[in-house]
């Protein structure tokens, strides 16, 4: 636990009291709605609007997130007072001259010293900025890239490149948008602030607790009813948190007491959160802010990813589903009593106006509206339900929570971004995505199946205790050129490196969301990590299914699309059985392997058919 801590561990988050602290949240507020005004309706330039915003989240990190675990969590020290100074003084620069950054001609026209100064500055600042919200481990593989960059001309053979400067380094990094300030961090500033914007005002005004009433009114009086209430509750909210580390804490702290008070063992009640929470990532139509960078990335329009990304989202809860459910009736686990869930028709009276803001945004994203202001709208329909009964209504002070809380739970998403931004310019600098494709392709002789096992091996790796956007962005970058040369379709090619990026969440040794988890189930974290890999297991298979046959990313016809799916569902149903080794009664164990074959067959029955043809 200690070397976890070492390696991923963040600054201790500070919770400043008195005078002090309520300046800290009026400036978070004003953050928000200068971030809103700017993503939503100014007209200036992206690269000065992405160094301001960078400014402000640095100002906030030094603030609230302190230098050690162990630091103080009331007291601002002098030092990150200085630090916040910094920032911003780095980022008024840059504002400064952003017309000037903006005309001249990379690498030809000169930088002159104070260009030299403040580009280290902010590099420095971003490092320890990204230390303090995401550890010391994404740090560390940020810095290994920079050294790469700097004094790979010094390595021999096919990793080796030419020469480059100090200047020449800082000039790719922050004076162009293809480092720091490129689209990583310019997804922060718009899409992923605004959904961050919008869950914040669906929780504070009663929305979560409608997404778990629901849940409960639909399974919470059948057997093992609190862990289906789980299942289905974390994949809403993880929808629209975006964050399965987040989306433990808030729905685990209900559903994983309620699932060992029953007679769920601690590592599957865990287990079961965990899946279902990291799974809320890949659930249109929000699907957290990786999505929007692919959208990005890929130049996809976001819509048709989320469209694409239906399917498979719904295949990856039927293991979990019913695997929770094989397990309550082999040990005889019942539900929640009935007067301890609130009826259905109740629930749908009481908060069914919460449906609005997902119906707003998923219209306005059909309509072809940006994400932006797809979010903008759904915040807004949030704002106007909440309006509707005074239970929920907005207060001067709930709204003030609101704009502050979202910039600071946009703290992390910034650092990591801005991280990304790093990684990026060093590779394009470099060249190295072309050489690790080389790399790949050396190790599996180009064999289709063996170069996806390990993309998907490798982006687990880069993602290992890292937030979804950086682990995505890492393995976009990298392996992606794999799946190119390969001639993988584009959109199921990214959906399938999305799909292990959010899985590094759950997947041993680091597993940051069952480490979450733990605490709260009282369970060693890895347990709960095995368990969680074990019940997400459609997560891994369902990927290499898509790419091999489209239809399950709607690329075909309405019957291609219905038998893929049924046979892909029907897989999954051998698949579990065979993991559970349970139906009404026990399963043999040379039915369960001849089950898991006949599982593994079904998911990939289409696309065999069509080859041997």
């Amino acid at each position: 636990m200690s070397l976890f801590n070492l390696a991923f561990g963040t600054g201790a988050r500070r919770r400043p009291d008195g005078l002090t602290g309520l300046a800290v949240k009026i400036y978070a507020a004003g953050a928000t709605i200068w971030t809103v005004y700017a993503a939503a309706f100014s007209e200036t330039d992206v690269l000065p609007l992405t160094i301001i915003f960078l400014a402000l989240m640095m100002v906030l990190t030094f603030l609230l997130i302190a230098p050690f675990g162990r630091s103080s969590v009331t007291v601002i020290a002098w030092y990150d007072w200085f630090l916040a100074l910094l920032a911003s003084a780095s980022a008024a620069y840059f504002v400064f001259k952003a017309d000037e950054i903006a005309q001249r001609i990379t690498l030809l026209d000169e930088l002159t010293t104070y260009d030299l100064l403040f580009a280290s500055t902010i590099i420095f600042l971003t490092l320890e900025a990204m230390r303090r919200t995401v550890g010391l481990g994404l740090t560390v593989i940020v810095i290994a890239f920079m050294a790469y960059n700097l004094f790979g001309d010094r390595l021999s053979g096919p990793l080796a490149h030419g020469l480059i400067t100090g200047s020449h380094f800082l000039d790719i990094m922050i004076f162009t948008t293809d480092g720091l300030f490129g689209v990583p961090l310019r997804v922060a500033a718009t899409y992923a602030f605004l959904f961050v914007l919008f869950g914040t005002t669906l929780a504070k005004t009663g929305g979560a607790d409608f997404f778990f009433n629901l849940a409960a009114s639909l399974t919470g009086r059948s057997r093992g009813g609190p862990a289906k209430i789980a299942v289905i509750s974390s994949g809403l909210y993880g929808t629209i948190s975006g964050s399965p580390t987040s989306d433990v804490v808030t729905t685990g702290s209900v559903t994983i007491p309620i699932m060992k008070r029953i007679g769920y063992h601690r590592a599957f009640a865990g287990g079961v959160e965990v899946a279902a929470s990291t799974g809320g990532s890949l659930v249109p139509p929000v699907m957290g802010a990786a999505a929007f960078i692919m959208a990005e990335y890929t130049g996809i329009a976001y819509v048709d990813i989320a469209l694409a990304a239906l399917i498979p989202a719904l295949l990856y809860y039927l293991p979990i589903y019913l695997q929770v459910d094989l397990r309550a009736h082999r040990d005889n686990l019942q539900g929640i009593a009935e007067d301890q869930v609130v009826p259905f028709m109740q629930t749908l009276k009481d908060g069914g106006l919460f449906l609005l803001p997902l119906l707003a945004i998923t219209w306005a994203l059909l309509e072809g509206y940006t994400p932006t202001y797809s979010a903008l709208y759904g915040t807004a329909a949030v704002i106007v339900v909440s309006m509707l009964r005074s239970s929920t209504r907005l207060t001067p002070g709930s709204a003030f929570e609101i704009l502050h809380e979202t910039s600071i739970k946009m703290i992390a998403v910034a650092g990591a971004c801005a991280a990304a931004g790093l990684v990026i310019g060093g590779i394009t600098m470099t060249g190295l995505a072309s050489k690790f494709s080389h790399l790949v392709f050396l190790l599996s002789d180009k064999n289709l199946i063996l170069s996806l096992m390990l993309a998907a091996l490798l982006t687990i790796l880069l993602g290992l205790g890292m937030p979804t956007p950086s682990a995505y962005i890492l393995a976009a970058v990298l392996v992606s050129p794999v799946l190119t040369s390969l001639s993988i379709d584009v959109m199921a090619g990214h959906l399938f490196l999305l799909y292990f990026a959010v899985m590094s969440a759950l997947t041993p040794p680091v597993a940051v969301a069952a480490y979450a988890a733990s605490a709260i189930a009282d369970e060693n974290p890895l347990r709960i990590a095995l368990v969680a890999v074990r019940i997400a297991i459609a997560a891994f298979v369902i990927p290499f299914a898509f790419v091999f046959d489209h239809a399950l990313i709607l690329k075909g016809s309405v019957a291609e699309i219905a038998l893929s799916t049924g046979l892909v569902a029907a897989g999954l149903v051998c698949l579990v059985i065979a993991i559970e080794g349970f139906v009404r009664a026990p399963v043999a164990r040379p039915v369960r392997v001849i089950l898991a074959a006949t599982g593994f067959g079904l998911m990939f029955a289409r696309p065999l058919l069509a080859h041997a043809m």
